[in-house]
């Protein structure tokens, strides 16, 4: 791909847990890809995707908890994988999963899942993705037929698989992510994993026995009442992409739909919640 792409460089102090809501906020207006650095982080979004007013409503720039300045330019299309490499720390949850790219040293841990970042979300750096695969790590997944909604790198799919899981279904509206998940998928050897490019329109008529969604507060609740229909009696629903302070609006939209809190896990004020269907 040839685009052409705004640079931010955001200088952040203290570093978190601003880096985690400024990622979120500016994946809402249409940014594609961030790096972090010692300083801040780098974003960047498609020129055809910007506008001149493009951060006024990134509340977390107005905050009097962080100071956050910033400077941005335009830029041809960079070699991502080179970014990644000298920008991508490999990771490890719970001392059980190692989250690293090819170039990274094996930990040898229980459990390896390689990724290639690119340009797409989830790397496991960020603590949505962190706790959903702790939730995972409790779940017997053996068997089960399992959707990564927004699957972003493919990891949590990849994790699936690796715990037993099968068939998978993963699916992300960009097409980033739905390039990087299926490199992903080929070179973590996944067999049992399908990669679909769109939104919830794609479940009709779908049945899990465990379904993952790492999106957003607003996708979540839109898309609530389909998951429950797309869950098998006795069915999982894992969901995160929230603050903690949304738990309420998010449990009372679930409990609308037959679903029942069974226990969450908080990390720098965001929030995931693990539900079983009634």
């Amino acid at each position: 791909m040839d685009n052409i792409y705004i640079e931010y460089d955001f200088k952040i102090s203290p570093k978190e847990p601003a880096t985690e809501i400024l990622v979120a906020e500016l994946g809402e207006v249409g940014f594609e890809s961030f790096v972090e650095n010692e300083t801040g982080m780098l974003a960047y979004i498609q020129k055809n995707d910007w506008f001149e007013t493009i951060l006024d409503d990134i509340f977390i720039l107005n905050s009097d908890e962080f100071e956050i300045e910033y400077h941005f330019h335009e830029v041809a299309q960079t070699n991502w994988n080179e970014e990644w490499e000298k920008n991508f720390e490999p990771i490890q949850v719970d001392d059980l999963v190692s989250i690293r790219a090819p170039f990274h040293e094996n930990p040898n841990l229980q459990y390896q899942i390689i990724i290639e970042p690119k340009m797409s979300f989830g790397t496991g750096h960020h603590e949505t993705t962190h706790m959903m695969i702790q939730h995972l790590l409790e779940l017997d997944l053996e068997n089960k037929k399992v959707l990564d909604m927004g699957c972003g790198t493919g990891i949590l799919a990849i994790f699936a698989e690796i715990k037993g899981a099968k068939p998978i279904d993963a699916i992300d509206i960009d097409e980033w992510c739905y390039t990087n998940s299926i490199e992903n998928i080929e070179r973590n050897n996944c067999n049992h994993i399908a990669v679909y490019q769109g939104d919830a329109s794609l479940l009709v008529n779908k049945k899990y026995d465990v379904i993952i969604a790492n999106i957003n507060r607003n996708i979540l609740l839109a898309d609530m009442k389909t998951y429950t229909n797309c869950l098998e009696k006795d069915g999982i629903l894992l969901l995160s992409g929230f603050y903690e302070e949304d738990l309420p609006i998010i449990d009372e939209k679930a409990s609308k739909n037959q679903l029942k809190l069974y226990k969450t896990k908080t990390k720098n004020q965001w929030l995931s919640a693990h539900y079983k269907k009634q």
